[in-house]
Formats: C-alpha cells, structure tokens, sequence
C-alpha cells in the first residue's frame, strides 16, 4: 500500500479529520515564514489529540539541529523532515542526537537532483517541486529509474494522485495545498485524496 502523507495540518479539526482518514503520517511545518507554520506549543497539543498510530512529521527549512532533536526528544514529533538546504553533516549531525527518522526533501528540476537525493543518508527522501506547497508538478519523467523508495510531493491533489501512482509507484504520496480551500485544509479534499489512494493501491 502507498504511503500516505497529510502535510500542513494546523488545526484541532485538522486532527480530528486525519484520526477519521488514518493516513501513514500527518505533518506539521515549523518554518516561520510558512502561511501553515505552527508553533512547538501547538503542535504538542495537536500531537496529544493525534491517534497514536498516526506519526508526526516536522518539517523544517535550517532549522538548528538542537531545535529538531529537542521536538523528536520529547515525542512533540516521531520523524524530522529537512526540507531546506540542509547537507550530510546536518544529517549525521542529527542523527548523533537522536534515533528517530530523518527524511530529507529535494527540489527537482534535473537529472542530477534525482541523483543527488538518491545519495541522501537520511532514512528516507522527498522528491518535490519548488520550495514545497507550492500545487505545482514537476517533470515526473525524471524520476524515471529510481532505485530507492521515495515520497512525492508537488501538485498532488485527488484528481491526479492515481496517475501518479501509477506512473511512478513512489513508496509514499505527500500533500498540502492540493487538500486545501482558500488556504485551510479541506475535510472532503482530504477524505477524497486518501480514499483514491487507498482505492487504487488496495487493487494492486
């Protein structure tokens, strides 16, 4: 079964909505710039309203390694997700404070962005467009032979998370802007895009 990756969530409805979709992992923004960032505060009450079985991905864009560690630390987060310029000492320097998962996102716009994530040390990597919630796709075609599992992002919404899934067959499927109405996570936007996910990988 693909992968399912709720991003941007802010909200207690917001939870409420993913408790009742279940997907693989919700995510919540710590980029201040962010229109979808939240704080540690509230993601940590966020978090205790979360299913348990549900992980919580922070994303974060050059954020101080001891600032990640300290979320993953105290469980506000399960996974760090590094989607800024971050390099491989970053990555091993977190790595040597916690154990929990580490992914890593890439902006591609070339064949040698592919190649470059692929060499990534984190636990798992995203492949996006831009600089992420953004609602725009890149060229899916340069994803072509990808030898690792991966998370793509970028102008995914449920009228075309199916074709996606079959083109590329990613390990997981991650979205924001493409769940959302006038910038607000949208209940049947994301019961829609989990449900073709779940429909069309439950067949394969």
């Amino acid at each position: 079964m693909t992968k399912i990756k709720l991003c941007g969530l802010s909200r207690p409805c917001d939870i409420e909505t993913a408790n009742a979709l279940h997907p693989d992992y919700i995510g919540f923004l710590f980029a201040e710039k962010s229109r979808r960032y939240v704080s540690p505060e509230t993601a940590a009450a966020l978090k205790r309203l979360l299913d348990p079985s549900i992980e919580a991905v922070g994303v974060f864009v050059n954020a101080p390694v001891e600032f990640v560690a300290g979320l993953l630390q105290s469980n506000i987060i399960d996974v760090a997700q590094l989607h800024g310029s971050e390099n491989q000492d970053y990555v091993r320097s977190l790595r040597a404070l916690t154990d929990k998962p580490i992914f890593q996102a890439f902006r591609v716009e070339t064949k040698e962005d592919v190649l470059r994530a692929q060499r990534s040390k984190a636990d798992n990597i995203l492949l996006d467009s831009g600089s992420g919630g953004t609602g725009t796709p890149f060229d899916w075609s340069l994803l072509q032979g990808v030898y690792r599992p991966y998370f793509l992002a970028g102008g995914l919404f449920p009228e075309n998370v199916v074709e996606a899934i079959d083109m590329l067959h990613p390990y997981g499927v991650d979205v924001s802007s493409g769940i959302e109405t006038d910038g607000k996570k949208d209940k049947a936007k994301m019961a829609a895009f989990v449900h073709a996910v779940r429909n069309r990988t439950g067949k394969e």
